[in-house]
């Protein structure tokens, strides 16, 4: 799997590497916007199964003196650069080209794409409204454009229409708490997962509970056989899932 794009699909795509997944998450660092996807896409020679594409907002920085899209300022002097909104029509060529890589390299490829329930209060809200609108819109054409590679999972409204509550959030209330998304994660694999990869899931988890365990005594007998049991259950999950990282 590939993860690719706002700080949200770090937090999804890590879950994922907790289950045991094959998941590269934003191998170049958090990317905001879909140019910027698409710079990940190229520059990698990651050739998933599966990808996921989180879009947080339409607004890009441009160097001046190349005029190119950057993915990071890397704290440069803000005059430096200069602030553009991409089009609807803007954002769909960038996904577009980043999607048509990807079935370069694997023709049996599936692209999720979702917006993030990120809020951008630098913007204002209402300019946060009509960013997220505006990828919305533009991942509704994707979708559509490719309907038997590219899927949307609607993570903006679950966050926006199931999970309403301020509890939901983050102390700055602007992002998602961690049962929020643990509660979107689960929708996700609802939508998505294999009767054999719950199967798989009800066997890893007891035994990663029982690895994170911290132990009062980690030099007691009694631990050192508790251990020594779930690395044999461990071992024996591997050997019955073979290609498990």
């Amino acid at each position: 799997m590939l993860f690719v794009g706002s700080c949200f699909a770090d937090n999804i795509g890590a879950r994922f590497i907790d289950e045991k997944f094959h998941a590269v998450v934003n191998p170049f660092g958090v990317m905001y916007n879909p140019a910027s996807i698409l710079h990940t896409v190229k520059q990698t020679d990651c050739a998933p199964q599966t990808a996921v594409f989180t879009l947080g907002t339409n607004h890009v920085y441009i160097l001046k003196e190349t005029g190119e899209i950057v993915d990071n300022c890397q704290k440069r002097p803000q005059r430096l650069f200069h602030e553009e909104k991409l089009s609807i029509e803007e954002c769909f060529n960038y996904l577009l080209k980043a999607v048509e890589t990807l079935i370069k390299r694997n023709a049996s490829v599936h692209v999720i794409i979702t917006v993030s329930p990120i809020r951008y209060a630098k913007y204002g809200f209402h300019e946060s409204a009509l960013s997220k609108a505006t990828l919305l819109l533009a991942a509704d054409k994707l979708a559509k454009s490719y309907p038997d590679t590219v899927t949307y999972f609607p993570a903006y409204e679950i966050m926006n229409d199931e999970l309403r509550d301020y509890r939901f959030y983050k102390a700055d209330m602007l992002h998602p708490s961690e049962q929020a998304v643990e509660f979107i994660y689960e929708q996700f694999a609802d939508t998505f997962f294999a009767p054999e990869t719950f199967q798989f899931l009800d066997k890893w988890h007891p035994i990663r509970a029982a690895l994170s365990h911290n132990p009062f005594n980690p030099d007691s007998e009694e631990y050192k056989v508790f251990l020594a049991k779930t690395n044999l259950q461990y071992e024996e999950l591997k050997k019955e899932y073979p290609n498990m990282p």
